[in-house]
C-alpha cells in the first residue's frame, strides 16, 4: 500500500474495536440519501416512514447481492476458498450487484405496500447517486478502485490537493484517482436530477435518467481501472452492463411513452 503520508483506514480505535473511515463514509452517504428521500417523499404525498421501512430491507439485501455479484465473477478464486465467501470484511462487493438487489427489493416492497415502483424510484434517484458520490471516498481511503499508473506530475496538473495525490501512491507508483472521476461525475448527475424535478418529467423517467447518466460515466471510468471484474477474460463486466443499462434506459423511456405507461408526471400526487 501507499507510504507517502497516506491516510489511516482506521478513524477511531477504542480498545480492540476499530471503526473504519470506509464505514463512516458509507454511513454518511446512506444517511444523507435517506434524509433527502424522506423530505421529497413527504412533498410527493407519501408517508414519511416509507423510505425508512424500505431501507430496513434494502440495505442488507443490497449488501448480500453486492457480495454475490462479486463472488460470481471471482469464482475462479472462491471455488477453492468457499470459507472466504462470507468474509465480506476483507473487501469484495460490487455496486452493480447492490443496485440489482435494491431494485428487486423496491419492486417487491412497492407491490406489498400497493405503491408505485416508479414513483419510489424517481424520488430515490438523486439519493442513490449522491450516496454513490460520497461512497467513492471510502474507496479513496482504502486505496482501492484506482486506475492505471500515472506520474505525480500528471496528478499535480489536475490541481489536486496533496492529500489526494499522496493517497494515490499505491504499491510504489501513483495511479489515476478513478474514485474521484466517478464521484465528480455523480455529483454533476445529482445536480442534474435535482434540476429535472422541476421539469416535471413523466413518472419513471427521472430514475431512468439516473440509470443512463451513471452508466455513461461508469463505462468510461471503468476503462481506466485496474481491478475490473471480467467477463470471458476479455470484457470488463461493468462496461458491458453499463452499455446494456444505457440502451435499456433509453428503450424504456421510448416504449413506456408509446404504450401510454407513463401518463402520470413526477409532480403528480
Amino acid at each position: 500500500m501507499g507510504t507517502i503520508g497516506t491516510i489511516d483506514r482506521v478513524a477511531i480505535q477504542i480498545g480492540s474495536v476499530s471503526i473504519y473511515w470506509y464505514g463512516i463514509i458509507i454511513g454518511l452517504g446512506v444517511f444523507l440519501g435517506l434524509w433527502l428521500a424522506i423530505r421529497e417523499s413527504e412533498r410527493r404525498g407519501l408517508d414519511k416512514d416509507v423510505f425508512v421501512d424500505l431501507l430496513i430491507y434494502a440495505v442488507p439485501i443490497s449488501i448480500i447481492s453486492a457480495r454475490i455479484y462479486y463472488v460470481i465473477f471471482e469464482w475462479s478464486y472462491y471455488k477453492d476458498h468457499l470459507g472466504d465467501i462470507v468474509k465480506i470484511w476483507n473487501g469484495g462487493i460490487a455496486i452493480h450487484g447492490a443496485l440489482i438487489g435494491a431494485v428487486i427489493t423496491t419492486i417487491v416492497f412497492a407491490k406489498v405496500k400497493n405503491l408505485s415502483f416508479w414513483k419510489l424510484a424517481d424520488i430515490a434517484a438523486p439519493s442513490i447517486i449522491l450516496g454513490q458520490a460520497i461512497g467513492r471516498w471510502g474507496n479513496f481511503i482504502n486505496q482501492e478502485a484506482y486506475g492505471g499508473e500515472v506520474s505525480r506530475g500528471f496528478l499535480e496538473n489536475l490541481f489536486l490537493p496533496d492529500f489526494i495525490i499522496n493517497q494515490m501512491y499505491i504499491n510504489g507508483a501513483y495511479h489515476h484517482p478513478t474514485f474521484l472521476y466517478e464521484s465528480l461525475w455523480n455529483i454533476v448527475g445529482f445536480a442534474i436530477l435535482i434540476g429535472l424535478r422541476r421539469v416535471n418529467l413523466r413518472q419513471g423517467e427521472l430514475f431512468l435518467t439516473y440509470v443512463i447518466w451513471y452508466s455513461i460515466g461508469r463505462f468510461f471510468v471503468e476503462g481506466l481501472r485496474t481491478d475490473s471484474l471480467m467477463l470471458f477474460d476479455t470484457l470488463r463486466m461493468a462496461q458491458v452492463l453499463s452499455l446494456v443499462l444505457i440502451l435499456t434506459g433509453i428503450i424504456l423511456i421510448i416504449v413506456r411513452r408509446k404504450l401510454g405507461h407513463s401518463q402520470k408526471k413526477y409532480l403528480d400526487m
